[in-house]
This record gives structure tokens, sequence and C-alpha cells, in this order.
């Protein structure tokens, strides 16, 4: 190198205050990672449109494993194994490779994130997708299957927290550590909750993995809901024309950054919209591995991988920091009774259900009280305010259930006192709910409903 280069090698800046040479160095010690100086691979015997079969790879590969194609394009994921040879499932949409090509073993699927990956959006494989740039790669390795916390482990959960959801902070508050889940059907304003949630400025990062979302949703996402927490959040992206592979990987790849910063001792926000995405893409790599539909098409791996992924979600070991998780589940036909949204539900630490007949009034955000539970929420109640709310919840559901007498003429005032009580109250906690996407955060819930009911 003459010396002339070497000054402009060292100390060039470049984007984010680097020099040519580290960015230079950066790149070498991926290369190393990437290509091994010895390759262990196997040859394709069959091709299909959901998979293919490599022989010469049984005995060196695990599940879980990533291969590399040696016609190049996207890897593939083992998938199954036996004697004959292994069952490759691409991440993309298809296999490119012909019969006879050679596959390489590549390790199990890890990421390396970095405090820096903060603002920038990704892929499932943790590339960036913004424009903005090379990624900084962090010096530990963070597999992407890591098991949770061993459960005598973990702290406790114990610290409260607030939305800024009316709804939310007063009906089924959370807390810091906890796992909850959204439960609606199409267009009943999941996302916009998800949106309102994602504001909330008491988490250090947000992370968010948008799983089978429609390409439009993700500008709008980043640049709506997310834009007051940009800076501070890493978004993982897997459009719905993406392959099952890349859907699946998604959430898991996510929850391997959230790990990383919950590690740090940050409180993170962990988004992920949604679930049942997941589940379906889940299901079509398990029917690719040869496993039995058990339960409307479902495979049985798809009601152990998902505790396993949601599982990850929680406190971290005692003084760490904690993640909480916020799970979309998107109600298959409106039945939340579904296979997944029932093995959901008895995962998580509360479920908010959002009811079409409400959002069909008009009232946003669109959570029933009555079917809608925290099951940590007295940590987050004074005993004055538990009693409250729960006549409240006593009340409505009288309200409720005298919906069609009334709208029948079938009720007449003064010959139930606590019916009449019901019909003045409850039509003013309802509006107190009501919360637009636009509208200011609650600052003092059980001050603003107070307020509501003593409005003339």
């Amino acid at each position: 190198m003459s010396p002339v280069a070497a000054p402009l090698m060292t100390e060039t800046p470049v984007a984010g205050g680097r020099t040519i040479l580290a960015r230079l160095e950066q790149v070498a010690a991926a290369c190393d990672r990437d290509i091994p100086l010895v390759r262990i691979g196997g040859s394709i015997l069959e091709v299909t449109t959901a998979y293919c079969r490599v022989a010469g790879l049984s005995r060196q590969v695990r599940l879980g494993d990533r291969v590399v194609f040696e016609e190049g394009g996207l890897p593939g994921e083992v998938v199954r194994i036996d004697e004959a040879g292994a069952t490759i499932k691409p991440f993309g949409n298809r296999v490119e490779a012909p019969i006879g090509s050679g596959v390489f073993h590549h390790g199990a699927m890890t990421v390396r994130p970095d405090a820096s990956w903060k603002g920038r959006v990704l892929n499932a494989f943790c590339e960036s997708i913004d424009g903005g740039g090379m990624l900084a790669v962090g010096e530990r390795e963070m597999p992407v299957d890591t098991p949770p916390p061993a459960a005598l482990s973990r702290a406790r959960v114990t610290t409260p927290l607030r939305t800024g959801v009316r709804l939310l902070d007063l009906f089924t508050p959370l807390c810091f550590g906890q796992r909850i889940g959204i439960f609606a059907g199409s267009g009943v304003g999941k996302s916009t909750l998800l949106g309102m949630l994602a504001r909330a400025r008491v988490f250090d990062t947000v992370v968010v993995a948008l799983v089978g979302e429609r390409g439009r949703e993700v500008r709008e996402f980043l640049e709506g809901p997310l834009a007051e927490n940009r800076a501070r959040a890493v978004v993982i992206v897997s459009t719905g024309d993406e392959s099952p592979m890349m859907r699946r990987m998604a959430p898991r790849t996510a929850m391997a950054v959230a790990e990383y910063f919950r590690d740090r001792g940050e409180a993170v926000l962990m988004v992920v919209d949604s679930v049942t995405r997941y589940a379906h893409a889940a299901r079509d790599v398990a029917l690719a591995a040869g496993e039995p539909a058990v339960a409307r098409g479902y495979a049985p791996s798809v009601f152990s991988d998902l505790p396993r992924l949601l599982e990850r979600a929680g406190p971290g070991f005692e003084g760490g920091g904690t993640i909480t998780g916020i799970f979309a589940v998107l109600v298959d036909g409106d039945d939340h009774n579904d296979p997944v949204a029932d093995n959901i539900r008895g995962t998580l630490d509360g479920h908010i259900v959002l009811d079409r007949g409400i959002a069909d009034q008009g009232r946003y955000p669109a959570g029933n009280v009555l079917s809608s539970i925290s099951r940590l929420a007295t940590l987050s109640w004074t005993p004055e305010q538990r009693n409250l709310l729960r006549r409240m919840r006593a009340m409505i559901a009288r309200f409720e259930d005298t919906r069609d007498l009334r709208l029948v003429g079938g009720y007449q005032p003064g010959l139930d006192a606590e019916l009449d009580q019901a019909v003045a109250l409850v039509p003013r906690i309802y509006e107190a709910l009501r919360q637009d996407f636009d509208s200011p955060t609650s600052e003092d819930p059980f001050q603003e409903l107070a307020d509501a009911l003593r409005a003339e």
C-alpha cells in the first residue's frame, strides 16, 4: 500500500463515523463466518414445488440447520432427516437448483444484533431493506431458536406500566415482562391498537415483527403509528408475498433481537403482527416435512412451536431487562375457539378481545370489557380500584344482558334500581373508553373516567 493510500484507509470517515478500514474489516469478518474453508455437502435427488430431497447430508445436519445451494440464491432449512436423505425447505418461494447440484451445510441459524440497529428496517435474515447502508455486526452471536430462561431463574413480574390507552389501563392493565394477546377478526382495529401501544414512551427499545402483512401496510405502519418511536425501534418485515419459511423466520429473528436488548438490561416492547400468520407458515413447513394434519389442517408441531416462541418473551434473569410481548392473533372467521387462538390464549398472561359488533357501533378501540382479561391486573390496581372495576364490569354485564329487553320496550325505569344505574352510567363509560389513534394518550385513566361519569 502506498504512503498516500494508507492515511485514507484509516482516517476517511464514512456513514456513522466509521472508517473505510473498519468497514473492510467488518466485511472480511462476515466473509470469514459465511464462507468456511471446508464445506460439507450433498447432492439434490428430488425437487418439488415445496421442498427438495438431498443425499449425503443426513449424518452431518440437525433439524433447523441452514444449508446453501451451489447454484446460489436464498438458503434453505433442514426440516426432516432420515437414513435416505434430508428434506430441505427453501427460503425462496421455490427450489431453483436442478437435480444433481450441490447443497452445503452452513450451521445453525444465528444473528448478531447491535445497538446501532435501532431505527432500522430488516428482513427475516436481519439484512437491511431500508436503504440505510450496511448494518453493524455485534460481537455476540444470538441463536434464532434459543430456549427461554429457566423457570426458576427468571425474575418475577412486579412492575406495572401505563400504555396510554384508557381501555387497557383501566380494565386490562399490563406490567413490564407480561405477554398479552390481541384477539380479533380482520378489519376490527387490531393493527391500530398495536400502533397505539407502540407509541408508549415507557420502553427503551421497541422490536416489531410484521409477519405476512400487505406490502403497502409496512410504510403506513412505519410512518404512522411507529413514527414517534421510530428512532428506538427495530422492525423485522416479512410480507405476505414472501415464502412460508421467511414468514416463519421473521418472529423468531425478532425475538432474538429483543433478547439481545433485554440482556443489556433494557425494557423491550415486542410486537408481533400476527402470530396467526406465523402459525400458518409453520403449518406449511410441517406439512412439507411430512407431518399429518390433525386439527383444521394444522400439524402437531405447530402447537409446540407456538409456546416455544411465546415463552421467550417475558422477564429475563433477576436484575436484568424485560420483554413485554404484545401478540396480535387474527381469529379466522371470528371463531375464538379456533385451535391456534385457543393454544395462544392458554399460553399468554392475558387477552384483549376486539369485538366486531363494538366496531360496527363506531367505538374504538373495539375491546370487549367482559371478554378481556389481564392475569396480572392485581399488580396494577389498588384494592379500591379493584372493587370499583368489579362493580363496573357487573354493571356493564347487566346493561348488555338486557339490551334486547330494552330494544323491544320491556324496560320501565324505576322498577330495578341496579338496571336504572346501568342504563344511566354505562353509555358514559363507553364514551370515556373511546380513544381514536389521533387522540391524546391517557395520563390518568381513573381520573378521566371519573370526570366522564360526573359530566352532565
